[in-house]
């Protein structure tokens, strides 16, 4: 079996190209396949125009299928996809009726052994104007978080969130205190509480607000790269062993610090008595290693509706390895374009160059391939 592609892009149809994977070799995938009647992309056999809601759940579900054959044990799958109204019956639902189509597909893949863990709303503060009149205007799309076994690659720690509540003040108990309490010289339990929660940083739950982002250019549904990066974060690995394959994770520290500009005081009733005076700060340390001696590899993200490839930029700069698939040509180069543009910003700390070929295995299609840092400079 040949080994998994990284860094480029598979030109063709995305079921015929994730055949030529080899299986369990993908770490993450995250994609947002094209919408039921949303929008034609001029590319014959594109998914998203098919006669009727349940025939695009048939073909989408082809290709999870083969999604779950190249996704690792310990991968998960990042779905992103939007509802559609009906205008005939024929589609699947009453004219002016929502479709129902992120909800049908949902239901498919549990059926087809997906375990869903979450559905993330992707809520929008600056949606698309809407001149309708008999009901609201649509503000949020979903990102299905899916996995194929109950033990999977997360890293919480690196997508906590700063907590917004003030810092509790410190408790005092008097009386018996429980077993395990530290006791003060009185007898007394203290239980001091300092943060509202986890001292890492909160867990971002499960509704995003992430504006919409405009691109110039002829692919008109853009991922915003923030919305890519918690899902990228959490779970594609940094580094893998490539002798254990065990992924390591950063080491995560908390500390509290002065915003006054004074020296800190030993004193945690200062912390009390001047709360906005202090600040806890994430400070991302070094790995936290295997036991092996053996080299590592980036983590590999998959998305096999790439597009003008969001994903890739966003892997790039957060250092993991991608993979693209798309059926267009044309987005192929847009795709290159915007890859260039971030190798580009980053040539002063880059010290080799990627693969950037596309890799084109059904036939005579147009390859495009993208310039080298030396070429586009």
């Amino acid at each position: 079996m040949t080994a998994l592609p990284r860094n480029t892009i598979l030109l063709g149809d995305a079921v015929a190209q994730l055949r030529t994977l080899p299986p369990s070799s993908v770490d993450c995938i995250i994609t947002s396949p094209p919408y039921y009647q949303l929008r034609d992309y001029g590319v014959d056999g594109q998914l998203g125009l098919e006669a009727t809601v349940d025939d695009w759940v048939s073909g989408l579900l082809r290709v999870c299928r083969e999604l779950g054959r190249v996704l690792k044990p310990t991968g998960s799958l990042w779905l992103n996809v939007a509802d559609s109204y009906s205008t005939h019956l024929r589609f699947g639902a009453p004219p002016k009726g929502q479709l129902l189509a992120p909800e049908r597909l949902l239901l498919a893949l549990a059926q087809d052994g997906w375990i869903v863990r979450n559905k993330v709303v992707w809520a929008k503060p600056n949606p698309m104007p809407s001149s309708v009149a008999d009901r609201l205007n649509t503000t949020h799309e979903y990102i299905y978080f899916l996995v194929r076994s109950r033990k999977y690659y997360f890293d919480l720690d690196a997508i906590r969130e700063p907590h917004r509540s003030a810092p509790r003040r410190r408790v005092r108990q008097f009386g018996n205190p429980p077993r395990g309490a530290l006791t003060g010289n009185n007898g007394s339990s203290m239980r001091e509480v300092w943060e509202p929660g986890h001292p890492l940083g909160k867990n971002p739950g499960d509704v995003w607000q992430v504006s919409t982002r405009g691109f110039r250019g002829a692919h008109f549904a853009t991922f915003p790269e923030t919305l890519i990066e918690k899902p990228l974060l959490a779970s594609c690995p940094e580094r893998i062993c490539t002798e254990c394959e065990e992924a390591w994770r950063r080491e995560v520290t908390a500390t509290r610090v002065d915003r006054s500009g004074d020296s800190p005081t030993e004193r945690d009733q200062f912390v009390n008595r001047y709360p906005n005076r202090w600040e806890v700060v994430r400070e991302i340390g070094d790995f936290i290693r295997c036991g092996c001696t053996a080299p590592t590899r980036p983590g590999v993200v998959l998305d096999p509706f790439f597009g003008s490839g969001t994903v890739g930029v966003v892997a790039e700069r957060l250092g993991r390895d991608w993979l693209g698939i798309e059926l267009n040509p044309v987005y192929v180069s847009l795709a290159w374009g915007r890859i260039r543009e971030g190798r580009d910003g980053r040539k002063a700390e880059q010290t080799t160059g990627q693969a950037d070929s596309v890799v084109n295995t059904e036939g005579p299609v147009t390859a495009v391939k993208s310039p080298t840092l030396e070429e586009s400079s």
